[in-house]
């Protein structure tokens, strides 16, 4: 039994390390090819070793990290950052930074979608006369 427990499976791993909200979406993303080892897509299923380097892909950034120890709950983020070094270059961060600033600022194009109040009056009044 003791040997059972050494096993990890990549998207528990994941998951009790808080890169992914639940361990459904971690293995989603396995089988959807967004996490990688040695630039070879991983099921979900896959044992984590020690020393291991991935590359994840999630909603909010591209990640690399180191495997150090192996985590099988999931635990506050201060404690789950102990369980892997974050290898991600200088350059991805700064790109993902970049395109999330202009991406998610919740802002509506202009001329785009609904008219605002005051165009919606000026249309108003146009249509009454």
């Amino acid at each position: 039994m003791g040997s059972e427990k050494e096993k990890l499976r990549i998207d528990k791993y994941l998951w009790a390390i808080r890169l992914f909200k639940t361990r459904a979406l971690a293995a989603a993303a396995c089988d959807s090819g967004k996490v990688k080892l040695n630039d070879m897509q991983v099921k979900p299923s896959k044992t984590v070793s020690i020393g291991d380097e991935y590359h994840v892909k999630t909603e909010a950034r591209r990640w690399r990290v180191k495997v150090t120890a192996l985590l099988h709950n999931r635990v506050a983020y201060t404690e789950a950052i102990k369980y892997y070094t974050d290898i991600t270059p200088p350059e991805e961060l700064d790109k993902v930074e970049y395109q999330a600033a202009s991406f998610h600022t919740g802002k509506r194009q202009s001329k785009i979608g609904r008219p605002t109040k005051k165009e919606r009056r000026d249309l108003g009044g146009f249509m009454e006369e």
